[in-house]
């Protein structure tokens, strides 16, 4: 049962060990990549994949050499692990609950309103510094470039991205007619310029929420995943702890390692009388 519970806890933690490298290598490149402009998640993933690599190499050297202390600081760790990401993906799932696109009549692309999503999201966008950055990392990217050759029955037939959708064109319910602008606030801050277009538009903000909205469902799915599997290796991690620590302390003061009195069966006393009765008798 030793070697069993701490081999099973080694290659679970080597799993982990080597899962965690796609999760960091995913936050470095959405950092550097320059075709996704929500910096939202790459903080959390990068933070995540480097905790689940120290606890689980410091898991699989605890097993493996039967390092007790190592073990213990791995279990501490890991429990402050699963409480931390159970919260985060609750939240997540809170606050990714609402919002999604609103269908355009006869378009197959969707439109998006700020006011759909909820409240800890739009305070994001509404602040000046985040906002502004997002803003020049759609301009580098050139997402509305590859929309600006396209005549009036693509956007009849082809679909668009949240981003292209409120950023790179004005609201379908904008009119312009005669030097009148009708169809609410977003209408009026559209420009024909390059670099104004529809960035400083509720719609733009709203579709960049969306795709933050999708990024986040798919992280917490992943959580989820990854919480059960943290749950089980913290199962086996404890079931290491104890015997590392018998390993370490065979004949330890608590250990009822002492013979014990074996009451005699009912069949023992009625025997005994028996013999006893006939010796009398004889």
């Amino acid at each position: 049962m030793y070697r069993f519970s701490n081999t099973v806890i080694g290659v679970l933690n080597l799993l982990t060990l080597l899962a965690s490298i796609p999760i960091i290598g995913t936050a470095l490149y959405k950092a550097r990549s320059s075709t996704t402009c929500e910096n939202f998640l790459q903080t959390p993933l990068l933070v995540i994949g480097f905790i689940i690599l120290l606890v689980s190499l410091a898991g699989f050297i605890g097993a493996c050499f039967n390092v007790a202390w190592a073990l213990w600081v791995y279990l501490v760790v890991m429990i402050f692990l699963i409480a931390t990401l159970m919260g985060l993906t609750l939240f997540g799932l809170v606050v990714t609950s609402q919002g999604g696109g609103v269908e355009v009549p006869g378009r197959v692309y969707k439109e998006y309103r700020l006011g759909d999503y909820h409240p800890w999201l739009r305070e994001r966008v509404r602040d000046p510094q985040y906002w502004n950055s997002i803003r020049s990392c759609i301009l580098s990217s050139k997402t509305c470039t590859k929309i600006e050759s396209w005549t009036t029955l693509d956007y009849f037939q082809r679909d668009m991205t949240s981003v292209q959708s409120g950023c790179c064109k004005p609201p379908t319910a904008c009119t312009y007619e005669a030097g009148v602008v009708d169809g609410g606030g977003d209408c009026y801050r559209w420009n024909n310029g390059v670099e104004m277009l529809c960035y400083e538009c509720d719609a733009c903000k709203a579709g960049v929420l969306e795709e933050i909205r999708l990024d986040w469902r798919k992280l917490s799915v992943v959580n989820i995943l990854i919480l059960v599997l943290l749950i089980a290796v913290y199962a086996a991690g404890c079931c290491a702890f104890h015997n590392t620590r018998h390993a370490a302390h065979p004949y330890h003061p608590s250990d009822d390692n002492r013979m014990t009195r074996v009451r005699p069966r009912w069949d023992y006393y009625w025997w005994r009388w028996w013999h006893e009765k006939k010796e009398q008798l004889y």
